[in-house]
């Protein structure tokens, strides 16, 4: 079985994705799991360019007509850059998580404990 979770990815168990960075800044979001688990996601906030998260707090918030989930950041470091797209309009991260729907961007100073797509496929396929 192939992952339907993009491969060059990596992912945290509580549903962020990371991409590898490049130049030292990694692009996060969530997974189409974490996506679909929420429904249709109705207000985003996300922290703000210049703000330092730390891997594994919180960081922001999604809320859906279902329910209101953290996020929280798989890495630690500055933002620098925030998807205005999704602040705009809420459904790209329904939509496009792995694309559009993107979250926010961070130069990386450490990482935390992350999952390749295959051991992330078997955390949410588990049980």
């Amino acid at each position: 079985m192939s992952s339907k979770n993009p491969q060059h990815l990596k992912y945290t168990k509580e549903h962020e994705w990371l991409s590898d960075a490049e130049d030292g800044v990694s692009t996060i979001g969530i997974t189409k799991h974490a996506a679909d688990a929420l429904g249709d996601i109705v207000y985003v906030q996300l922290p703000e360019v210049g703000d330092t998260v730390t891997a594994g707090e919180t960081c922001g918030e999604l809320e859906s007509t279902k329910s209101v989930s953290d996020l929280y950041s798989p890495v630690t470091g500055e933002v620098i850059e925030v998807n205005q797209d999704v602040l705009d309009d809420n459904a790209l991260v329904n939509g496009a998580p792995f694309e559009g729907g993107w979250l926010f961007k961070v130069r990386v100073e450490d990482t935390d404990e992350l999952l390749s797509a295959d051991e992330y496929d078997a955390l949410t396929h588990a049980g």
